[in-house]
C-alpha cells in the first residue's frame, strides 16, 4: 500500500483568513483526490506536472510538484521527456521555463551508470539488495527486496541476464507452493519433464507444491518476479541441482 497523502498547506496558509478553501485543498484535494489509488501517484505527479506547464504556471506551486514527482520516481531522463513533448503542444517559451525549474530539481542528480539502476527504472518495486543468504542456489547474481513480510510473505527477487535459481521443491504436507507474477524483463519458468514456460509483465505462474521446478532470466534481459509464499502444513524448501548450462541454454 502506498504511502498516504497528507497535506497542510492550506491551513498553515491561510486556516484563519480562508478556512474553506483550506479545507478544500488539504482535505478534498489532497487528502481524498490524491489519495484515491484508481491512479497512482507517480501518474498524478506528471498529470500535475503537465496540467500546471500547460496553465504557464511557474512559480513555487510547480517547484513543489516537481519536486513531488521527483520524490515519487519520476527520473531525469523522464521528467526531461515529459516537458519536451508538452512543449510542442503548448508552446516552446513553456517549455524553456519548466526545464529552469527542473534542472535545479533534478541538477544534482547523476544519471545512472549501471544496468541495474537503468533496469530499476523501468519497474515498480525496488530491485534490493544482492541476495547473498541464497546465493549458493543460484548461478549468477540475484537480489531481493520484501514487498510484504506480514500476513502473506511477498518478496520481489530480480536476476541479471542469465541467472536463474536451482532445480528446487515447495514442499508441503498439505496446501503450499508458490505464485509467481512477472513485474519486468524476460524470463522463464520450467517444471521438471516438461517445456520452459516465458514469463513476461502480466505473467502469473501457480506452483503446486511438490512439484520440482527452477526460474529466473532470459540470457539477454534481466528479469523481476513477486515470489508469494502459499501457506501450508509443514511447508519448506528443498534445493536440489543447479540448471546445467546445456539445459539453460535450449531455451533461446
Amino acid at each position: 500500500m502506498s504511502e498516504k497523502i497528507v497535506q497542510t498547506a492550506g491551513r498553515d496558509s491561510l486556516g484563519e483568513f480562508a478556512p474553506m478553501f483550506a479545507h478544500l485543498n488539504d482535505d478534498v484535494l489532497f487528502g481524498e483526490v490524491w489519495n484515491d489509488n484508481a491512479v497512482n501517484v507517480k501518474t498524478r505527479c506528471i498529470i500535475t506536472v503537465v496540467s500546471l506547464m500547460a496553465s504557464g504556471i511557474t512559480d513555487s506551486s510547480l517547484v513543489y510538484h516537481l519536486e513531488n514527482a521527483k520524490k515519487h520516481g519520476v527520473s531525469k531522463k523522464e521528467i526531461a521527456a515529459i516537458i519536451t513533448h508538452v512543449a510542442m503542444y503548448t508552446g516552446w517559451p513553456k517549455g524553456w521555463a519548466v526545464f529552469r525549474m527542473a534542472k535545479d530539481v533534478w541538477g544534482s542528480d547523476v544519471e545512472a551508470q549501471g544496468e541495474k539502476e537503468q533496469y530499476q527504472e523501468s519497474i515498480l518495486f525496488p530491485v534490493g539488495e544482492p541476495n547473498d543468504a541464497f546465493a549458493e542456489y543460484f548461478t549468477g547474481q540475484s537480489y531481493l527486496a520484501p514487498v510484504s513480510t506480514e500476513q502473506v510473505p511477498v518478496f520481489n527477487v530480480t536476476f541479471e541476464p542469465g541467472c536463474r535459481n536451482n532445480w528446487h521443491i515447495h514442499k508441503a504436507k498439505s496446501g503450499g507452493g508458490q505464485i509467481l507474477l512477472c513485474i519486468g524483463g524476460r524470463g522463464y519458468y520450467q517444471e521438471w519433464g516438461k517445456d520452459a514456460v516465458e514469463m513476461t509483465p502480466g505473467s502469473v505462474i501457480n506452483i503446486p507444491a511438490n512439484v520440482k521446478h527452477w526460474h529466473g532470466a532470459a540470457p539477454d534481459s534481466w528479469f523481476s518476479h513477486l515470489a508469494i509464499e502459499v501457506s501450508g502444513e509443514e511447508a519448506g524448501n528443498e534445493w536440489l541441482e543447479p540448471v546445467s548450462d546445456e539445459e539453460y541454454g535450449k531455451l533461446d
